[in-house]
């Protein structure tokens, strides 16, 4: 099975850290986050990663071999960044012969079991499975709104006035047809430009495990204190 991974972002409120390696490698209790991911993807049967990167390009192809093990894992230079969505436009081939795959931001420190996730998304086959949480400030997140089956019926990205305290947690299985649902435009965002064009037609799976976003420096030292491991 095979996943993005999203990782080309700036990372621009983690600096200092990010001044001198990209945020997928800002290690969490002395082990960096591109190595958590790598270990969540083998427990779930992901053998072929899309890592897509921006900055600091050569620092991860160097840290690749050391954790990669077991895992097909190919970098994806962005020189321009595509966004979020473009990044799946740009590389449709390399899935293009999937039932599903998985979208995983590389920023997110979790340790949710995505092969139950997985048999969700089966059930019902939707364009996309959100993986969704609970946040204190949904003014800043992806929030959605969803009904009793799960059918998300809002998505609204950083809503001034939000509806609810679920949000997207960047964690996604996407059947083929979200991408024909992308057009082919840089840069381009998943919560911006997709993802609320297709309520309805996506649902929402509520996370139970650990998962927190650690693009900040307050949430990046959050975790050094509460995160459980693996």
């Amino acid at each position: 099975m095979k996943a993005f991974l999203l990782a080309a972002g700036h990372g621009s409120r983690l600096r200092p850290l990010t001044d001198r390696i990209p945020k997928c490698l800002v290690p969490i209790r002395g082990v960096s986050m591109l190595e958590i991911w790598f270990e969540v993807c083998r427990r779930a049967g992901i053998d072929q990663i899309l890592i897509n990167l921006h900055t600091h390009v050569d620092s991860v192809r160097r840290a690749l071999p050391q954790w990669s093990h077991g895992l097909r894992v190919q970098v994806a230079e962005e020189p321009v960044l595509l966004g979020s969505a473009g990044t799946l436009v740009a590389n449709r081939d390399w899935v293009a012969n999937e039932p599903c795959f998985w979208v995983l931001y590389a920023d997110v420190l979790t340790n949710v079991n995505l092969t139950n996730m997985l048999d969700f998304h089966r059930q019902t086959s939707p364009q996309a499975t959100l993986g969704l949480y609970q946040v204190r400030d949904p003014s800043r997140c992806g929030i959605v709104s969803f009904d009793e089956s799960f059918t998300i019926r809002e998505f609204v990205e950083k809503p001034a006035k939000p509806r609810s305290n679920w949000a997207f947690s960047g964690v996604m299985l996407a059947g083929p047809g979200l991408l024909d649902t992308i057009l082919p435009t840089f840069p381009l965002d998943l919560g911006f430009h997709v993802l609320p064009r297709l309520v309805g037609q996506i649902k929402g799976y509520p996370v139970s495990e650990y998962l927190l976003d650690i693009g900040t420096m307050e949430n990046y030292q959050a975790a050094q204190q509460t995160w459980p491991g693996l």
